[in-house]
């Protein structure tokens, strides 16, 4: 039996994961979480198989979670779900030692595909992302701007490129306004550009957005 913990805020959405995932004799989730915090606690107290974890959760992130997952629990298999297109992080995902990274649109079919795959000791993509991962990782090679970024710079300017002001994702991260600010500055140095407007445009060229 395949033990799973869901992590994600919203509880409709784990309730209706749960449910799913009901339906498969070899699969069992065994607890919930509602937050990063939380789930580590649960983490470090129980026996799991597989994370399925959403990478935009309010407060402490998914990728923070994982990043600590990963010091304490190398080995435990951690899929990130997220409601953007898998283009837009999966890189970023895989890179902080995800197993795997799907939309929360995917069909079931391949959700369960991807559990048992990653349970197995693999890394999963899904079909459609395939393509669009491997051009961003030859440009990561290449040295694309907003490769450099760490992953609380990239998740800091999604949500301004989606037209969040600094205070709002300052609430949503649990940030200052100072520190989201300081944020701001450094991607725009980074990637040499000068205002929020360029940062969409930038966003848009290189399929940052949906």
């Amino acid at each position: 039996m395949i033990e799973l913990l869901i992590v994600d805020d919203h509880t409709i959405f784990r309730s209706g994961l749960r449910r799913m995932l009901s339906d498969e004799a070899d699969l069992h989730v065994a607890d919930e979480a509602g937050d990063g915090s939380s789930a580590l606690a649960k983490i470090r107290s129980g026996k799991f198989d597989v994370v399925l974890m959403d990478i935009n959760m309010a407060g402490r992130s998914g990728l923070d979670t994982l990043e600590s997952i990963r010091a304490e629990r190398p080995e435990l298999p951690v899929i990130m779900l997220s409601m953007y297109p898998e283009e837009q992080y999966a890189v970023l995902a895989l890179r902080a030692r995800a197993n795997a990274y799907l939309s929360k649109d995917v069909e079931p079919q391949e959700l369960l595909t991807a559990i048992r795959h990653v349970v197995g000791g693999g890394r999963y993509v899904s079909p459609r992302s395939a393509a669009n991962l491997l051009m961003q990782m030859d440009r990561a090679r290449e040295g694309a701007p907003h490769e450099k970024l760490t992953a609380r710079e990239m998740q800091v300017m999604m949500k301004i490129v989606r037209g969040m002001s600094l205070t709002d994702v300052g609430v949503q991260m649990c940030l200052s306004v100072k520190t989201v600010s300081t944020y701001r500055v450094r991607i725009l140095e980074k990637l040499g550009l000068a205002s929020n407007a360029e940062l969409v445009q930038y966003a848009m060229r290189n399929g940052l957005l949906d």
